[in-house]
């Protein structure tokens, strides 16, 4: 078997060869931090301890995925490396769609709706609605029904939500009056929005304890790079996936969380010694 070990440092080497239960990697910029997922991957595979599609290596941006594969593949040739799963969030869970939204009651030939797709939708769900719309625009509900949903919130749980004032709790009703319309049209349309590819698959493990079983048995090992960067949503996903088995390999930089807008939460990674 291959050294994957003799040229990386001792909190690297041991970063990448402590494979069983939950693994934190705090690092600043510059420290190899992405360079130990693709050797854990290398190293998982080449001990025996994992076939490459029993691995899912998840990050936050295309680029950043095709990286990684082309990193792992350098290591342990691309045949294996095409058999592991590394992809954003919403490509993994766009697979998981695929196959199983049917129990949620959509057709499996969906399709997904860009951000001006998603802006036309909600500006003809509002001028169906009709009421005073000058202030809030499609761009706005729009941006708001994101942060709502990448908060892992629906219609139902935002009207539920106690409010402080009689100005919050006319915009939040309206908020959730649009955003339970908007749904309905996407459904009509048998079609999702970006932030619906993350939903609905929780949404589907939660409804239907089958897909989840069949999604934990095909990944003993999930790592994720950036993970300072995961919002809410994100987090319920992967706390799902790994329940049983616990294998998961986290690394990040809490001073570098860039998706503040998207609603990422720099506390998952400093909750991550109290979460396990």
């Amino acid at each position: 078997m291959r050294d994957f070990l003799s040229d990386m440092n001792e909190p690297q080497r041991r970063a990448v060869a402590a494979t069983e239960g939950p693994v934190l990697v705090l690092a600043g910029a510059g420290s190899g931090k992405t360079r130990v997922i693709t050797r854990r991957i290398a190293y998982l595979i080449a001990s025996g301890k994992a076939a490459p599609d029993q691995i899912l290596a998840v990050t936050f941006t295309n680029k950043a995925a095709t990286e990684m594969r082309d990193r792992v593949a350098d290591l342990i040739g691309r045949e294996f490396a095409k058999k592991t799963e590394i992809s954003t969030f919403h490509s993994y869970c766009l697979r998981v769609l695929r196959r199983d939204i049917e129990r949620l009651g959509y057709r499996k030939n969906f399709t997904i709706y860009t951000e001006s797709d998603a802006r036309a939708l909600l500006r003809r769900v509002t001028d169906e609605m009709g009421g005073r719309q000058e202030r809030f625009s499609p761009a706005m509900f729009h941006a708001a029904i994101s942060l709502r949903k990448n908060s892992g919130e629906t219609p139902e749980s935002l009207k539920k939500r106690p409010l402080r004032t009689t100005t919050e709790e006319k915009y939040e009703a309206r908020l959730g009056d649009v955003y339970e319309q908007y749904q309905s049209a996407l459904r009509a349309a048998n079609s999702l929005d970006f932030d619906d590819l993350l939903l609905h698959t929780l949404q589907l493990w939660r409804k239907h304890p089958e897909a989840l079983e069949r999604a934990r048995g095909q990944f003993r090992y999930v790592m994720v790079d950036e993970y300072q960067d995961t919002n809410r949503l994100q987090y319920d996903l992967l706390m799902l996936l790994v329940g049983e088995h616990r294998n998961l390999c986290v690394v990040g930089d809490d001073d570098q969380s860039i998706y503040g807008w998207r609603g990422a939460q720099a506390r998952n990674i400093l909750d991550f010694e109290k979460d396990f």
